[in-house]
């Protein structure tokens, strides 16, 4: 164990859940009621049953990117979208409150600050999630990189998914293509001037879950969003914690033109990079198809596809099916692009 935090400690990957569990979850006190879902779980947040068949999910997320303006957002919608997200993967869509913190650097351009104000407040109303108060601080000139947000979300759900769900013959589905945030924010980020529309998936999908939950609910098995680390990361999570092994079928795999020609050039794996407006969940294998369809017929599930299947085979590992053999995904200690979420 490193005797220093290191960037790759905060990238989603093994680093930052081993550093997570060995500092935090150890010697965590929940106080929590019988049946609640705490800390130790490393959940995407705490469900705590309220004793009338309801559950209060609460979930909180600090957020910093470079740059915080990027093709498809920045850094206000990405806030609230992932703080919704969170509660979304716990089966929370209706949320009643978040709360908004706001650290600036000294010198941070006003202009741009109600620029991300304005993103937060249309992300809000996009979201039906109403920011009911929240803190500013400032730092001096170089004590941050200009601005910091931190999110908290709190709502209601009468029934809890959790990412460990997953059983042997789950289907495994994502909501849409992948790696889109990720390469979208390395492109502008270093102005690589990449062919074609790289842009962020940024997005707020709980109206997306409420429409699944909404006719799939009970086949739903486990949720998780593939940010920080990708889809790599969540399924190798959502695998160990399940006690299964996951094969997922590459030829099955949503991803753009514009990711893939972005990633074989720079050569990164788009299993390992960050989405923003996504989910992958396990789903009982005979209505897996009707699953994808229904996602489809919503806005943010249109390229919604079937990549995998959970087995009783090699528990915890991923394994990625090429057509032509399999190999052993090996998840990242963090991810190859920091700072973007």
């Amino acid at each position: 164990m490193s005797d220093r935090v290191l960037l790759k400690h905060g990238a989603g990957g093994r680093a930052m859940r081993a550093l997570v569990e060995e500092v935090f979850v150890r010697d965590a006190l929940d106080g929590l009621p019988a049946g609640a879902v705490g800390l130790a779980a490393m959940d995407d947040g705490a469900a705590i049953p309220l004793g009338d068949g309801r559950w209060l999910v609460v979930t909180t997320d600090s957020h910093v990117i470079s740059p915080i303006f990027f093709p498809g957002g920045d850094i206000g919608r990405l806030a609230i979208s992932g703080t919704v997200n969170d509660l979304a993967m716990m089966g929370a869509t209706k949320v009643l409150a978040l709360t908004c913190a706001v650290i600036l650097e000294e010198g941070f351009s006003r202009a741009e600050l109600e620029r991300v104000q304005a993103s937060i407040r249309a992300t809000c109303r996009e979201a039906a999630a109403p920011i009911v108060t929240g803190d500013t601080k400032v730092m001096g000139r170089g004590e941050i990189d200009g601005i910091v947000l931190n999110t908290t979300g709190v709502a209601i759900t009468d029934r809890v998914v959790r990412d460990s769900g997953l059983r042997p013959g789950d289907r495994i589905v994502v909501t849409g293509t992948l790696g889109d945030h990720g390469l979208a924010v390395l492109s502008a980020r270093h102005s690589l001037g990449l062919e074609g529309d790289l842009r962020s998936d940024v997005a707020p999908i709980g109206s997306l879950i409420a429409h699944l939950l909404a006719r799939h609910g009970d086949d739903v098995t486990a949720m998780k969003d593939p940010t920080r680390g990708g889809l790599a990361s969540a399924l190798a999570e959502m695998a160990q914690k399940g006690g299964v092994g996951v094969v997922l079928d590459q030829l099955a795999l949503p991803v753009t033109d514009e990711v893939r020609a972005a990633a074989e050039l720079l050569g990164i794996d788009p299993l390992v990079v960050a989405n923003e407006g996504k989910a992958v969940m396990g789903v009982r294998p005979e209505v897996a198809d009707a699953v994808v369809a229904w996602l489809r017929e919503h806005p943010l599930g249109r390229s919604a596809a079937i990549v995998g299947t959970a087995t009783s085979e090699r528990p915890g590992s991923l394994i990625l099916d090429t057509g032509f053999g399999r190999r052993l995904v090996s998840e990242l200690e963090g991810e190859p692009l920091p700072r973007i979420c």
